[in-house]
């Protein structure tokens, strides 16, 4: 690769930003580690696991890997040009085999990290996860259905009727139980609420996770548009300019013209034996003139 001529505060800056983009790789590829061991381990535990953890743990990993495959191809080119001319840079051999070998690892890491979250075992078990989750929704359907307060009353009215007809004793006996059955519908009620609540709190988390999401593509979304508008304000520049390069090329083409013809002109032998002659004959007719 041709380099052009690099002041020393270039090559100054080049080697700063080579640093920042191998500091900022570490430390996109520690996050990413740390994410992926987190995505290990709730891959292998299905059940005590919520699956928002999951997901939000997965599109984490995802988006980081991608980020960094993106930082490893800047950090690759910076170094090419490094290599190019490392006297110019003052780096030796051994540190430039480091980075190589950093990129080579990475480059690795990130590729055995994408294929174990897309290998046939991993879908397996997030098929499992998917049937088990279904599974708990249905019995959770079903637990409201059993222990709804419309079900729980008849039951309550006929074992109280059942007891009043078949013990008929003491009042005391009769307050026991219908203590009992208090306590029962209290349980129901308290577990009912719950329930509830945990769903409740699932549905904000869940809103919350929508509107940073929202938030994200708006901001990506005005993103794209300035983009395209600097886009178009460049495209435009660059049609002006390509105008004024052709004006100026039919312009010095003109100028390359006359002075060839000019030139041409001056390397005549005929235009030279034509004043030669013209001079000899203004001579003659000054020595006649001054003869008479």
């Amino acid at each position: 690769m041709s380099l052009p001529a690099l002041t020393a505060e270039d090559v100054g800056s080049l080697l700063g930003f080579l640093r920042k983009e191998l500091s900022e790789v570490q430390k996109a590829v520690q996050n990413a580690t740390g994410l992926y061991q987190r995505w290990c381990e709730l891959l292998e535990d299905p059940v005590s696991v919520s699956k928002e953890e999951y997901d939000w743990t997965s599109n984490e990993l995802r988006n980081s890997l991608r980020s960094i495959e993106w930082d490893l191809e800047d950090l690759d080119e910076t170094s090419s040009i490094v290599e190019s001319n490392p006297r110019k840079f003052k780096i030796d051999q051994q540190e430039l085999g480091d980075r190589r070998a950093f990129i080579s690892r990475t480059r690795q890491s990130v590729k055995e990290m994408k294929e174990h979250m897309a290998s046939p075992s991993a879908k397996a078990r997030i098929e499992g996860r998917n049937r088990q989750d279904t599974q708990n929704q249905m019995k959770t359907k079903l637990l409201h259905v059993n222990t709804s307060p419309k079900v729980i009353k008849p039951v309550k009215e006929d074992r109280s009727r059942e007891r009043e007809h078949l013990f008929n004793g003491p009042s005391k006996r009769q307050d026991r139980y219908t203590k009992l059955d208090s306590e029962m519908e209290n349980t129901n009620q308290k577990f009912i609420g719950e329930t509830r609540q945990q769903q409740q709190l699932i549905v904000e988390s869940q809103d919350d996770q929508l509107e940073m999401v929202s938030g994200s593509v708006g901001v990506l979304k005005n993103m794209s548009h300035q983009i395209g508008n600097e886009l178009d304000e460049q495209a435009v520049m660059l049609d002006d300019l390509g105008h004024e390069i052709d004006s100026t090329q039919s312009r010095l083409d003109g100028v390359l013209k006359k002075i060839a013809k000019v030139s041409h002109m001056s390397n005549d032998k005929r235009q030279w034996t034509a004043i030669i002659v013209l001079l000899v004959i203004m001579f003659i007719l000054i020595i006649l003139f001054l003869t008479l």
